[in-house]
């Protein structure tokens, strides 16, 4: 087929026509009676308005590559993709069926999008952070670093919008970052994004050798009708756990009897079942295999299991504080024998779990491509953020209140807040299976993100080779592993790999980029410099605290 027989698009839309609007998708080209669009009747003829568009698209093409955005046919001449009709040479119009516009989502399926990505492992240690910052400054730095990562995510958003000439539909934020700092700004967005998944994996193998361990032990006492002895109850029924009682050394030694016989069954079960000598190496049989998958297409059809997991964990907490009630006492800068105080130095604790915790950074472009009304985006990100914000300040507030407190102290919360309850409870029980379950399949999910990121960058290929893939796997299983035995806090962890991630993808290149952008086109004013210079220094004073706080 030579050129001039080739099927050319346009777009037109019956009985309207361009406005002066600002956004192109609310303009068309000229006017076009209904009676000229055909749907399926192939014998009509198209207006001679159509012609012309179509002459007139054809014109742009002969002007330049497709490529080349400088000559690209304007806004004005190619509307929306929902309105592009196929123009063949004998002047009929189709209009283009399941395209794009069929998988769009409206903002509310955008807006939970958003929301599901970003609940992860962080929801279970914002009470430990906000035990660690002080309930009061705890409370307001989950509002604070809430909009600082929104604004951080706003400018991701913007940032391909802000590169002139050249075709910007389908990169990512790492294109970007090559785009304005060449190879340095793409390995980098690399490396701190590879940062943020090893770490995600490595938290999980933490939490799903612990959920085994916990869901083995209540099958274990269930069938061999094993009671337990607990620290705190209410009515009997609900049971509240200091793990390590030995945060005050002048406990009650009760406490240590109560532990003692939470943590003990019997002597060859405890041996051969243990939370960090046994579980770990256990896990690499059920989840190393599933690694080397070449697709991950299977694990993605169990995402939803995310979604049911939060929703049960608020009833959960929900469920707790109603029965537990709440047990506060407010010193502002003293901590007393069973509280603490309401502001507290380690802070920078609770700043680094919710840098991972608002964390959607490098993937917030691709979530946003799908939203149906592209005019709506920022009200749509700014409605998921404030509703991951409400949740994690629901989840923590509730549960660091309701903790019992005498006769425990509240530094018995733990980073991971289900520690704090027995295994033999039966509503926890359930939480950590369904949780177990979820991770399980999401563990693959992040491998496989971390192979495709890591081996298509060296290599050009996703899979390049059994051995190059099972080598990645065991570096990585093994850090799980490694980490579980050695080091099962994982608060620490996701708060260290929040602030290092962070840093980069929060804090410094959407800052950087901005400010590149707006000096090239030179617009930067010395307050848009000194706020996101500041930006910048808080990103690194975050990582710095993790250390040294």
């Amino acid at each position: 087929m030579d050129e001039d027989s080739k099927p050319l698009l346009g777009s037109v839309q019956a009985g309207e026509y361009y406005t002066d609007s600002l956004d192109p998708k609310q303009r068309r080209p000229f006017h076009v009676e209904p009676r000229n669009i055909v749907e399926d009747d192939g014998q009509e003829r198209v207006s001679a308005e159509a012609a012309v568009l179509s002459s007139r698209v054809h014109y742009y093409g002969r002007l330049t590559a497709s490529s080349d955005r400088l000559l690209a046919p304007p806004d004005h001449v190619i509307p929306s993709p929902e309105d592009i009709y196929i123009y063949s040479p004998l002047g009929t119009a189709f209009k283009v069926q399941g395209g794009d516009s069929t998988i769009k989502n409206p903002s509310i399926v955008t807006i939970f999008a958003i929301w599901n990505t970003m609940m992860g492992t962080s929801i279970l240690s914002i009470p430990w952070g906000i035990k660690q910052s002080g309930f009061t400054l705890g409370i307001i730095i989950i509002v604070l670093m809430g909009l600082l990562t929104l604004y951080c995510c706003y400018r991701v958003l913007k940032s391909t919008k802000s590169i002139p000439y050249v075709d910007t539909s389908d990169w990512e934020f790492p294109d970007v970052c090559k785009y304005y700092f060449g190879a340095f700004g793409k390995w980098s967005s690399l490396f701190f994004s590879l940062v943020s998944l090893i770490g995600a994996m490595v938290v999980y193998w933490v939490l799903m050798s612990n959920f085994l361990f916990n869901t083995g032990k209540f099958i274990y006492n269930y069938v061999h009708n094993v009671s337990t002895s607990d620290t705190f109850g209410t009515n009997g029924t609900d049971r509240v756990i200091c793990p390590y009682p030995d945060v005050d050394p002048d406990r009650n030694s009760s406490i240590l009897l109560y532990y003692a016989s939470e943590n003990s069954t019997g002597h060859v079960f405890d041996l051969w079942w243990s939370k960090t000598n046994t579980i770990p190496f256990y896990l690499i049989v059920l989840l190393l295999p599933l690694l080397n998958f070449r697709s991950a297409s299977f694990f993605a059809r169990f995402t939803f299991l995310g979604t049911i997991s939060v929703l049960y964990l608020i009833f959960l907490v929900t469920y707790k504080a109603i029965r537990l009630g709440f047990h506060l006492e407010f010193h502002w800068f003293d901590s007393s024998k069973f509280f603490v105080p309401e502001f507290r130095s380690l802070f920078a604790q609770l700043s680094g779990v919710l840098t991972l915790a608002f964390f959607i950074h490098n993937c917030i472009i691709t979530l946003m491509k799908n939203n149906k009304h592209q005019e709506n985006n920022v009200r749509d990100l700014s409605l998921a953020y404030l509703l991951v914000g409400l949740t994690y300040l629901y989840v923590g507030v509730l549960i660091f209140a309701a903790f019992p407190s005498p006769p425990l102290f509240k530094e018995c919360i733990e980073p991971n807040f289900l520690d704090n309850f027995p295994s033999s409870d039966i509503l926890v029980f359930i939480a950590r299976t369904f949780l177990l379950f979820q991770m399980t399949t999401v563990y693959p999910l992040l491998g496989y993100l971390v192979r495709v990121q890591l081996m298509g960058q060296i290599f050009g290929d996703h899979y390049p080779g059994f051995f190059h893939v099972f080598l990645l796997n065991i570096l990585v299983v093994g850090a799980g592993v490694l980490t579980a035995r050695f080091y099962p806090n994982i608060g620490s962890i996701i708060r260290y790999s929040g602030a290092i991630c962070g840093l980069a993808l929060v804090f410094v290149l959407p800052s950087l980029i901005h400010m590149v952008s707006l000096r090239r086109r030179g617009e930067l004013r010395w307050p848009s410099a000194l706020f996101h210079g500041f930006l910048i220094l808080l990103g690194v004073a975050n990582l710095f605290g993790q250390f040294f706080m």
